[in-house]
């Protein structure tokens, strides 16, 4: 059913989202609180997951069919996604009191804010030069967003993936260093 709301422009409905992510790291960052950061983190990951859902079925496949790729931008992209997933789903299988969930959760922002660089710089100045109708697209994926945050974003292939294998647990480095003798210089007599 299409949506009664305004249109509204693909591209510009991205870049508000993307703002919105930025903000939200912004403000993990400058918190101490670890249950104001549990749900700064929280809001964070719906809203990845329902942004990289309208990217995935609806902009990405737009405009994979309207550009010349032969830098294979889209397929960086993808795999852009596939990381930040897989921290996404790991993300939300920890409780926030494990010791890396802030470093995991850093390490998450860092990726997006790359991604989004990349994505607001060539893929969407590419885009543009298509002829796209992005009012059109953008309201598909208004209703696919609406639709989204009202039922849930379906699993995922990664969050299966670590729905079966499950966290990682403790660093490999971490581990290490419990047990590796350190070689010291010698001191200079």
């Amino acid at each position: 059913m299409p949506s009664k709301q305004k249109t509204v422009n693909a591209i510009a409905m991205l870049k508000e989202d993307h703002h919105k992510v930025k903000e939200l790291f912004d403000r993990f960052e400058e918190t101490n609180g670890s249950a104001t950061k549990a749900k700064i983190v929280s809001e964070a990951l719906t809203e990845l997951k329902v942004h990289a859902s309208i990217e995935e079925k609806l902009f990405y496949p737009a405009v994979r069919q309207k550009i010349e790729d032969e830098e294979g931008m889209m397929d960086e992209a993808d795999e852009e996604h596939h990381v930040a997933k897989i921290l996404i789903a790991e993300l939300e299988n920890m409780s926030g009191e494990e010791e890396h969930w802030e470093a995991k959760f850093t390490v998450l922002a860092e990726s997006v804010r790359h991604h989004i660089k990349e994505e607001e710089g060539k893929m969407f100045r590419e885009a543009k030069k298509t002829d796209i109708d992005f009012h059109i697209l953008g309201s598909r994926m208004a209703d696919l967003k609406a639709r989204l945050v009202q039922e849930g974003v379906p699993e995922d292939a990664e969050a299966k993936m670590i729905a079966n294998s499950g966290l990682r647990g403790d660093s490999p480095a971490k581990s290490a260093q419990k047990t590796l003798e350190v070689p010291l210089r010698r001191k200079a007599s």
